[in-house]
């Protein structure tokens, strides 16, 4: 058996990169450890973790030649674009200077991470 189990992303700081998506996503915690923090979905399903990182960089959204580049990104489909993007805003995210889909808002969580807010059209 294969089974992708979690996407897992890089932060200096796990608990809090944690609580944002929890709240974001409504997910609860499952793993709390000082270096290690994830939270899946109430209905099962692959969930996002979040490890200590150090000399974590933040990405560069779009990154030129010679900046950090993100190496993946999650994308989230919602049903209400401009009041998802403002909850992100409220818990921490922030927009992304460039926008590349008028159906899609690309935001930087508060590591830096760029995901995606769509909706369907």
């Amino acid at each position: 058996m294969i089974k992708l189990t979690a996407t897992v992303l890089d932060t200096p700081d796990p608990k809090a990169l944690a609580r944002f998506y929890s709240e974001l996503l409504g997910w609860p915690v499952a793993t709390d450890e000082p270096d290690w923090v994830t939270v899946r979905p109430p209905d099962g399903g692959a969930g996002l973790s979040f490890q200590t990182e150090r000399a974590h960089t933040r990405p560069t959204w779009p990154a030129g030649a010679t900046d950090q580049q993100m190496q993946l990104h999650l994308d989230i489909e919602v049903d209400d674009l401009d009041a998802a993007r403002r909850r992100a805003e409220e818990l921490g995210a922030t927009l992304a200077d460039f926008q590349p889909q008028d159906d899609v808002r690309v935001l930087l969580d508060p590591a830096g991470h760029p995901f995606c807010l769509w909706i369907r059209t």
